[in-house]
């Protein structure tokens, strides 16, 4: 009795997210509109209005759903994107690709220097990520395992980012960049609309506690939270603050919103990725009225 009884408590204290994983476990064949309305309101809490979204989560959803353009696909895509972006911005900045394998029993690591990184092209995060720091050392089955799992996810079929939805999944190998100056790789992310950066946020404690701090393009801090606590430590301005600025507003020329993401590496900038939805449009701002700001940022596309 007292196990069943610890049980329904659960259940009961975590019934959104409990719901949450029902719909989306069981409720994949819903169509888009309907399968993200349900998501969005056991995680945030409210119902999204479709007809005049205000804040910066809804817009998000209603783009999923109505601002669908072509290009975005290849964008989000992390090996075609490359040539993209050298083509607008230059060979420079864009972090070398040593392979590229449809499957994770083809890697091959024997031409790849000592220290290097795999990753799946369609994924986000670190979920299809490996880092290799000593080839001599390196576990390639326990990395195939993950890379593996990470080939058989889909971004759209759990999060409707429609961008991903027909990414062939490969894995490629990168070159693996370390910085001099700061014990970790930082990387900046911009939230540009219409073509303007107007927000950078930079996440710190990656492998301990995962921190957010959000500044303007002076580099004043912003006081709010959202996708973790902001950082009890002083974050230093980035040196290529103004490059990377520059760099963010031309790749995200005639976009209604993306999050442009960039490396700083002993001094040099890196592109790192697109980012059409930031946390997928279902992460809550501390305080709300900052939902609402970043909001008013985005013009929907008629």
């Amino acid at each position: 009795m007292a196990s069943i009884s610890r049980g329904i408590k659960y259940l009961l204290t975590n019934r959104n997210q409990f719901l949450d994983s029902i719909v989306k476990n069981y409720l994949s064949f819903l169509p888009d509109k309907i399968y993200l309305s349900l998501r969005f309101r056991l995680k945030m809490g409210k119902w999204i209005n479709w007809k005049n979204p205000l804040t910066y989560n809804e817009k998000l959803q209603w783009l999923k759903v109505y601002n669908r353009r072509k290009e975005y696909c290849s964008l989000v895509d992390k090996y075609e994107v490359k040539e993209y972006v050298r083509s607008i911005i230059g060979d420079e900045y864009v972090i070398p690709t040593l392979g590229v394998w449809d499957n994770a029993e083809d890697i091959d690591i024997t031409n790849l220097p000592d220290q290097f990184v795999l990753k799946t092209t369609h994924s986000g995060g670190n979920t299809g990520v490996v880092i290799c720091k000593d080839k001599s050392n390196f576990d390639l089955e326990a990395a195939r395992l993950k890379l593996r799992a990470s080939l058989s996810q889909s971004i759209y079929k759990g999060l409707r980012e429609w961008p991903y939805k027909d990414i062939k999944p490969r894995i490629m190998a990168e070159v693996y960049m370390s910085d001099n100056i700061h014990d970790t790789l930082l990387d900046y992310k911009f939230y540009c609309f219409d073509g303007e950066p107007k927000i950078l946020v930079i996440a710190t404690g990656r492998n301990e506690n995962l921190c957010f701090d959000y500044f303007d393009m002076d580099f004043n801090h912003l006081p709010f939270e959202q996708g973790g606590p902001n950082s009890q430590k002083s974050i230093a301005k980035p040196y290529n603050m103004e490059k990377m600025i520059e760099l963010a507003a031309t790749l995200s020329k005639g976009m209604p919103h993306v999050r442009m993401d960039f490396y700083e590496v002993n001094s040099q900038v890196y592109f790192g990725e697109y980012t059409f939805f930031d946390s997928s449009g279902m992460a809550k701002f501390n305080p709300v009225e900052w939902d609402y700001k970043f909001g008013s940022y985005i013009m929907l596309p008629k």
